[in-house]
């Protein structure tokens, strides 16, 4: 029997806006990991900085979340300093200048989150689960795909451990889902596409999708900009040909459509 075609589609951005989530447990690490001197230098509110939220389009990995609170709530820090505008556009580079001035490594704050994240749902499912919010309408689409005939799979940067608790908690149920364990969004792309029809691929980082674009054996792969996602300041406009940007309108009409 033939296998369907599928949709696929990022998470984070996509199908859940988890970015109270992401300051809760990003602040938590900190608190967790700085030490009693350290902590006498910052400031780690509750509610979400401005700046933080701001800084989301930017990040690919979830360590990166942890060093941009460390560096919110420092007020001598680069990011305070130097402003939005210019960390961002040295990002991966600003990133890494904060890793040595905390003395901090990507591999240490990624487990340490994780490890955030488990205490997090141990002590309050609920809590955590709150503080993801699932795009309606998208979860509202994925549900009725398979009338379609097309299935759909999630690829993210988030640990497919904790991707599923969330996907079964707004009741979708994927064909496939594909984490930071899976390696990158690329290769995955790749390797599925051996295998199975990819009806489309929709994500909320333009650099996601021209990257998938600047691959020659990933040109089949439509490719959607999901507009209601953290995007830069600048990232619709001027889209390359091979990127269509998508709403929430589209998004509700039949697939064949969206092109």
């Amino acid at each position: 029997m033939r296998e369907k075609p599928l949709l696929v589609l990022d998470f984070d951005g996509v199908i859940v806006d988890g970015i109270k989530e992401y300051w809760s447990s990003s602040r938590q690490t900190c608190l967790n990991i700085l030490s009693s001197q350290e902590k006498e230098f910052i400031f780690l509110p509750n509610e979400i900085p401005p700046t933080f939220k701001a800084m989301r389009p930017w990040v690919h990995h979830g360590w990166e979340m942890v060093i941009l609170a460390a560096e919110c709530s420092h007020e001598t820090s680069h990011l305070n300093l130097k402003g939005i505008e210019k960390f961002s556009n040295n990002y991966s580079k600003e990133c890494s200048s904060a890793l040595n001035r905390w003395g901090w490594t990507p591999s240490q704050l990624q487990e340490a989150l994780n490890q955030t994240r488990r205490e997090a749902i141990s002590n309050n499912f609920h809590q955590w689960l709150n503080y993801h919010q699932p795009f309606s309408l998208v979860v509202q689409r994925l549900q009725i795909l398979e009338e379609e005939g097309i299935e759909f799979a999630v690829l993210t940067t988030k640990s497919i451990e904790f991707t599923k608790k969330l996907l079964n908690s707004f009741s979708l149920q994927p064909k496939l889902i594909f984490g930071h364990e899976s390696g990158s969004k690329i290769n995955v792309l790749n390797q599925l596409l051996n295998r199975r029809e990819i009806q489309g691929f929709i994500e909320d980082r333009r650099s996601t999708l021209e990257k998938v674009l600047e691959d020659p054996k990933l040109k089949s792969i439509p490719c959607y900009l999901a507009s209601w996602g953290y995007l830069k300041p600048q990232d619709q406009k001027n889209l390359p040909s091979g990127i269509k940007l998508i709403n929430l309108e589209t998004l509700r009409e039949p697939i064949a459509n969206w092109s």
